[in-house]
């Protein structure tokens, strides 16, 4: 009776568990940090089809947290905005079969990645759930265009179930659509506004996208700010984001065009759009390049070329050397609409015959020529370098200098107390304070940073730590162990290279340092 019983029992819960609902399956998407090197990372991304039906095709997003990038990827179609990074399947991808997998990788850096966040497939969460999409996808990057009173925007479809769109301006509600555009009307001509553009369904919103537009009726170049914002923009490839000049953030006050080259003639410089950038962003010509330096002028920008560079190669040597430098560089600031020079001459220069050069060039160009230098750190270590007596001896029509301070070291300071390691705010006061004190003036000075990790091979510093030299320059707060002598409340601004590893690192350095200096007495 006792196992009758038993097998009774054994059947009844049988029925029951065969009685109970099955969970849906979904597709789902997994991560794996594949290797870390400190400097660098490999992750990979396995999209696997746990549904019945075949699985057309995937698309997978997901966020990186600040100051990490993702350079190259395999196996997917990579597009990127700020640091929400999408990745859909290559052309040449078959179906998903049920139950089937497949894989992309990545390279990343810095290392040391903690991991990926807020990540989708399909529009729903990568952990699978079918029943509930959760919220939508980011929609596609958001273009601007813009009027004396309004800017309209357009963008690509958001992923998922999305019930409309909302338009934001900082914290406030600007538009709600259904549609993939609005219109934001009654606004002020040449004013400057970035609007953000989410997903909403009944879960929430999705992450945002970005645009920046200024609204026309700009009356010219203008002059530069009592305080402001120097960024260089690539004319070449490399591991930072590629970019039109039309892609500058308002935020950059100063836009330095690197680089001029040298030709076989001594002190000739030569420019032109790199083929390989041109591809890259997918075409651009030099026709493109001088419209949108004109579009620059008009939001009251100015646009120099930079000569020279850790290549550069531009030699001026003597008097004949002297007049090409200043007839060439001329030339290329009529054909492309420079507002001046950047002399950026990493292989060393003579300070003589440049400074007949640039007076050279200063007496055709007029009174409104911008002349920038961005010395090495160890060029501005005393009075009696090279770029030192060049900044002395032109003083009287320099701009400024922001000097570079990174890829250096450790190095002495104005009060030769100590060799301060770079990267710190001491190591910026202290510098600067070297060419404020020995005959430069505060508004031809100003601070020279990589825009993040990637920027340079050392230095790199926190942009909230640039703000805090800067207010120790100006006022002689916010100091760390060296104050300065006095205070610079005439102290120009800040430099960045570059506005591509700007763009690089969700564009942390401009949206913290040009704020702060707008806000400088």
């Amino acid at each position: 009776m006792r196992l009758r019983a038993i097998l009774l029992t054994l059947a009844t819960l049988a029925l029951g568990l065969q009685a109970l609902p099955a969970h849906a399956a979904a597709a789902t998407a997994t991560f794996v940090k594949v290797s870390d090197w400190g400097s660098g990372f490999e992750g990979k991304v396995t999209v696997t089809n746990g549904t019945t039906t075949a699985l057309p095709s995937w698309n997978v997003q997901f966020d990186l947290p600040s100051g990490f990038t993702i350079p190259s990827a395999w196996d997917a179609v990579m597009t990127r905005s700020g640091q929400h990074y999408t990745f859909t399947n290559p052309s040449w991808a078959a179906p998903l079969a049920p139950g089937a997998s497949a894989s992309f990788g990545f390279n990343g850096s810095p290392g040391n990645f903690p991991g990926i966040t807020g990540c989708t497939l399909n529009g729903a969460s990568c952990g699978g759930g079918t029943t509930n999409p959760g919220v939508p996808g980011a929609p596609g990057a958001v273009s601007a265009t813009a009027t004396g009173s309004a800017i309209s925007l357009s963008w690509g479809a958001a992923t998922g179930t999305v019930t409309g769109y909302r338009v934001y301006e900082g914290t406030a509600l600007k538009a709600t659509t259904t549609a993939t555009t609005a219109t934001i009307s009654g606004l002020a001509a040449c004013e400057t506004h970035t609007y953000t553009v989410r997903a909403y369904n009944a879960q929430g919103e999705s992450p945002g996208q970005d645009a920046t537009a200024t609204t026309t009726g700009c009356t010219g170049g203008g002059t530069l700010p009592r305080h402001f914002l120097t960024g260089y923009w690539h004319n070449f490839v490399n591991a930072a984001t590629e970019l039109k000049l039309s892609a500058v953030p308002n935020e950059y006050d100063l836009v330095a065009i690197a680089f001029g080259e040298a030709t076989a003639t001594a002190g000739e410089v030569v420019f032109a759009v790199d083929p390989g950038l041109a591809t890259a962003v997918g075409g651009y010509t030099d026709a493109q390049f001088k419209a949108d330096v004109q579009a620059l002028h008009q939001r009251g920008k100015k646009v120099i070329l930079s000569v020279g560079g850790e290549a550069g190669r531009v030699q001026v040597a003597g008097a004949a050397a002297a007049t090409r430098f200043a007839d060439s560089v001329y030339a290329l600031m009529q054909s492309y609409g420079f507002d001046g020079v950047d002399i950026d001459l990493e292989n060393g220069l003579n300070a003589t015959y440049m400074a007949q050069a640039l007076r050279s060039l200063r007496a055709k160009a007029g009174s409104g020529l911008i002349i920038t230098m961005a010395p090495q750190t160890i060029d501005m270590q005393s009075t009696g370098m090279e770029y030192f007596k060049l900044a002395l001896s032109i003083k009287d029509i320099l701009t400024v200098v922001h000097t570079q301070f990174y890829n250096s070291g450790s190095m002495l300071g104005c009060d030769q107390a100590q060799a301060y390691g770079q990267g710190s705010v001491n190591f910026m006061t202290a510098l600067a304070c070297i060419q404020l004190e020995n005959g430069l003036r505060p508004d031809q000075v100003a601070l020279g940073l990589p825009a993040g990790p990637g920027a340079a091979g050392g230095g790199v510093v926190a942009p909230a730590l640039v703000n805090q030299a800067l207010d120790c320059l100006a006022k002689r707060t916010s100091c760390g162990s060296f104050v300065p002598p006095r205070a610079y409340p005439d102290i120009r601004g800040a430099m960045t290279w570059s506005i591509n590893w700007d763009a690089s690192n969700n564009w942390s350095f401009s949206k913290t340092v040009k704020p702060h200096l707008q806000g400088m007495p």
